[in-house]
């Protein structure tokens, strides 16, 4: 740890997205989680690996900067999130503030994103299940907005829905807008890549629900 400070130590070692397995929940809103590290696989050319250890799909190899990182798909269904989390904190012997889950948010609206060195689950049942599995809650994260129903909708539907034509526009920039914040926070820190991107906004086309 060359400078010695907290950004330095809090660089991500382990990289979480949180969804559903099956193909029925494939690109709903709840998996954006899984499609945010599925991008930063690609950039790093890792091919995900079934892990009944983990029981989740997982990954390694050299991320940002060269240095050594981990990619995590829970397949234990959100609610048990932690359960897979736990399993690889144990066997790497990493600390809770070593990683960085990336979920879905339906009180940040579509088009931001919000990185955080800590925080409360905030009522979403897969950071419930790792707080609960790892004992903390001191661990960094990364919401990636889906906004709320427009109240024709409950809640469970919305959040299990896909993304309109629009709506998709604007996730693609998004999760371009995730990997540019991932690999800043291992190159100058997770406080570094707060302070540029929690302030970004990727606007929604104008014609949407006319």
């Amino acid at each position: 740890m060359a400078k010695g400070n907290s950004s330095e130590i809090i660089i991500p070692q382990l990289i979480i997205g949180l969804g559903n397995p099956e193909q029925k929940y494939e690109k709903t809103r709840h998996n954006i989680g899984f499609e945010a590290v599925d991008v930063l696989a690609k950039s790093w050319q890792l091919s995900w690996q079934q892990n009944k250890r983990f029981q989740g799909l997982f990954t390694e190899g050299m991320g940002a900067s060269d240095k050594k990182i981990r990619l995590l798909k829970p397949l234990t269904y959100m609610n048990r999130s932690g359960e897979s989390v736990r399993a690889v904190l144990d066997w790497y012997k990493l600390p809770p503030e070593s990683i960085l889950v990336i979920y879905d948010d339906m009180d940040l609206p579509l088009g931001r994103i919000r990185l955080r060195l800590s925080g409360s689950a905030g009522g979403h049942n897969g950071i419930k299940s790792i707080i609960s599995h790892v004992g903390s809650q001191d661990f960094p994260r990364l919401r990636i907005g889906i906004g709320k129903s427009n109240g024709k909708k409950e809640t469970i539907s919305h959040v299990l829905g896909r993304f309109s034509a629009d709506e998709t526009e604007v996730i693609a920039k998004i999760l371009q807008l995730v990997e540019q914040t991932v690999k800043t926070s291992m190159k100058e820190g997770i406080e570094k890549a707060m302070s540029l991107y929690n302030n970004r906004v990727i606007e929604t086309p104008v014609f949407e629900n006319l």
